[in-house]
């Protein structure tokens, strides 16, 4: 090796910091550069995909895209028109059952959810709520309060009804800058 390559692979390992403890410079150069005196070639088995598969990966970090606007609308339509399809398909001939209501609550929202999921809208986040009670002689008040951008946020709801329970289904949608 001459005088030249041996000062700047010495130069480098200075910069770069030293790969290996072991002090011989060929072996030095074989882990920089893959090859010794000889060239001979070495290969890495860190590449290998067995021994990735055990190990986390860390988390890609995303750049800001600074759009303060969504590219496309929330359809509000199409949003009421699944709601009207799975309030209507879960509840037509349900009798009210306190327990059996609380169990179709969470299904009802789950399914909602992914069916407006699928619609692939992108930035939004999504929050849905259903109310079911029995259809009786009272009354019942919902409100529901958040800091709301007019320009970019709304929502979509559709009130059910048979001859024993109401249904109440809500989907915000929260434009996520």
């Amino acid at each position: 090796m001459s005088e030249v390559t041996k000062d700047k692979t010495s130069q480098l390992l200075k910069k770069r910091g030293s790969i290996s403890s072991v002090s011989s410079p060929d072996i030095k150069m074989k882990e920089i550069y893959g090859r010794t005196k000889d060239s001979v070639s070495t290969v890495s088995y860190a590449d290998e995909p067995s021994h990735r598969e055990d190990a986390p990966r860390p988390a890609v970090q995303m750049e800001n895209t600074y759009q303060l606007g969504p590219s496309k609308c929330f359809p509000v339509n199409v949003v009421n028109h699944i709601l009207k399809d799975v309030l209507t398909n879960y509840l037509q001939e349900e009798k009210y059952e306190p327990e059996l209501c609380r169990q179709m609550t969470k299904t009802i929202a789950e399914v909602v959810k992914a069916r407006v999921k699928d619609l692939m809208i992108p930035r939004y986040k999504l929050v849905v709520i259903i109310y079911i009670g029995p259809l009786e002689n009272q009354s019942l008040h919902i409100g529901s309060r958040c800091l709301w951008d007019e320009a970019s946020d709304t929502f979509s709801s559709f009130v059910f009804r048979n001859t024993s329970l109401f249904a109440l289904a809500t989907v915000y949608a929260v434009y996520l800058e």
